[in-house]
């Protein structure tokens, strides 16, 4: 409301009516009036993801196999690893919004914005957060961050990559998963065996989403080829929403502040 009258009638803040006061966007002004409108605050509505019919079942079996893989390697927490990828705009949205009383499809700012960049996120079962991987539209480094950027630097040090995804999208590639597993989860693990005592042919657990890209032959032979010891388990198909550790504790908190900075 506040910006539709400074753009439309913008010298409406500055009249001075009777009693000397002068208009202001109150929360409870804002409500009344559209409340008179005839709208109502409404959260976003969105086609939620289907879970497997048999999802007990098939969260049941993905639990036992990392079970087992954690019992026959004697894989300590701090050598599982989970590493998700989400969706991050540049413009952040809410989930609320004012509409008419009675739509069954409501919409909010953000909600369909396409401009947007992917934050790779990786936490160990131990607690320890590993530097984040972002990956960016473009075919050069330009598309990134300049390095004189505000916090730039800071995040250089503690290991954060930013890379140019050189695809006609900002999802992860081939290039940028090997970029990633090169970068930052082999150099976690390694760290970690040496500070526990291991051997280097100590075995690691990394879970992942079963998204094309991960479950690929490529990849796969890749994964076994370069770094034969680390097993990866696979998150069941539409089931990240209450299987993957990054999902359900991490992320949500994760774009909560940053929507909360942004907003400052």
């Amino acid at each position: 409301m506040v910006a539709y009258i400074e753009h439309d009638a913008p010298d409406l803040f500055k009249w001075t009516f009777v009693d000397g006061s002068q208009l202001r966007c109150f929360d409870s002004f804002v409500r009344k009036y559209l409340h008179n409108l005839g709208w109502s605050e409404r959260c976003s509505t969105r086609a939620a993801q289907k879970l497997p019919d048999n999802v007990e079942q098939v969260l049941l079996d993905s639990f036992l196999r990392q079970s087992s893989i954690i019992r026959d390697y004697a894989i300590p927490a701090a050598l599982c690893v989970n590493t998700d990828q989400t969706q991050t705009h540049y413009q952040m949205g809410g989930k609320r919004t004012w509409n008419k009383k009675g739509e069954k499809q409501v919409s909010t700012m953000g909600m369909d914005e396409k401009r947007a960049f992917t934050l790779v996120p990786s936490i160990s079962a131990s607690g320890e957060l590993l530097p984040m991987q972002t990956i960016f539209h473009g075919r050069t480094s330009a598309s990134c961050p300049s390095k004189g950027a505000h916090g730039y630097a800071a995040a250089e040090t503690r290991g954060f990559k930013f890379e140019p995804s050189r695809s006609h999208t900002y999802w992860s590639t081939q290039a940028t998963m090997q970029l990633l597993v090169n970068d930052i989860i082999t150099p976690y693990f390694d760290r970690k065996k040496e500070e526990l005592g291991f051997p280097s042919t100590q075995c690691s657990l990394w879970m992942i989403d079963c998204w094309s890209v991960h479950k690929s032959e490529e990849f796969c032979m890749w994964m076994k080829t370069a770094h034969p010891t680390i097993i990866i388990s696979f998150v069941p198909g539409n089931c990240t929403g209450i299987w993957q550790p990054l999902d359900i504790g991490i992320q949500r908190v994760l774009k909560h502040i940053r929507k909360t900075c942004i907003s400052i």
